[in-house]
């Protein structure tokens, strides 16, 4: 039997590197990374190597690139979101033209996008990401981080490949629980914000989830990093008897194993985990890559 191959990808708009942490576990191979935010792209090469470049992908020139098998882009989804419309902000916005840009200029043998559902707003972008001449496409919607873990979290994934190929839907399995990735004794502050949104000062009240009633946590969203009040979990330690999730909690709930180093402050922490892509996803993408690549032999 012939040894598998190991595909190699590029990465784009790649974060901290939680998405890629999955990829990398699924036996792919990370060429090359792109991402703007210093933090960021620091602690993704304190946990996943080198290959990360800092750059403005606007700027980059596709050719100057090495060469890969795939390409995955997870362009920011903050202006596609449908919780923008609170703020004014759901307008879209142009960084699909530069994903757009690469594939056409490269031709990689097949290209992953993740963004939030609500891209399917966005007519123009869907068009674009979705009607590539020569590529077979398939779209999946919602995968639901869920299936592995205990963070309610819906993403779009989209697949174009050149030759046909049937990818498989995630499948169901034991998830992790919410009291199993909760810290014995976390690192948390306790703003007095909890206080005044459990009391509706706000227009929202805190999203409370209980582990002894196997609930899940709601969206981890990188605002977090600016309002721990937003989503609590329940715990009799603490006044009100709830609390914020720690920092390591929250990339728990994304799949990030504790290996995984976040040297930076926390309020950059959280927004990077906010950011990032599902461990698991990334894994189930990268799983679903290898496979198209070793079709013959499967």
């Amino acid at each position: 039997m012939n040894a598998a191959y190991t595909p190699v990808a590029n990465t784009y708009f790649s974060g901290m590197g939680i998405g890629d942490a999955g990829v990398i576990r699924a036996g792919i191979e990370i060429g090359q990374s792109f991402e703007l935010d210093p933090v960021a792209c620091k602690v993704y090469r304190d946990n996943l190597g080198d290959h990360m470049k800092q750059c403005d992908i606007t700027q980059e020139l596709v050719l100057e690139q090495d060469s890969c098998d795939a390409m995955g882009f997870t362009y920011p989804c903050t202006k596609y979101s449908a919780i923008a419309d609170i703020h004014g902000t759901r307008t879209g916005d142009g960084l699909y033209l530069h994903a757009l840009r690469h594939m056409a200029v490269a031709r990689p043998e097949l290209f992953w996008l993740e963004n939030v559902p609500g891209l399917r707003k966005f007519p123009v972008v869907m068009e674009a990401m979705t009607k590539m001449p020569d590529y077979y496409m398939q779209v999946f919607c919602p995968i639901q981080s869920n299936v592995w873990l205990p963070q309610e979290r819906k993403r779009l994934i989209i697949f174009g490949t050149k030759k046909p190929f049937n990818f498989r839907p995630p499948e169901a399995g034991k998830r992790v629980r919410l009291k199993d990735i909760l810290e014995n004794d976390p690192r948390i502050t306790l703003p007095k914000a909890i206080a005044n949104r459990m009391n509706g000062v706000y227009r929202d009240l805190p999203i409370i989830s209980d582990p002894a009633n196997d609930d899940i946590a709601p969206t981890c969203v990188a605002h977090y990093a600016k309002d721990k009040s937003t989503r609590l979990v329940k715990d009799k330690r603490f006044p009100l008897g709830v609390r914020p999730y720690s920092v390591r909690e929250w990339a728990r709930l994304q799949g990030v194993e504790d290996w995984f180093k976040f040297e930076c402050n926390d309020t950059a922490a959280y927004r990077g985990i906010g950011n990032g892509v599902s461990e698991p996803v990334g894994h189930w993408i990268g799983t679903e890559v290898k496979r198209y690549f070793n079709r013959s032999s499967a």
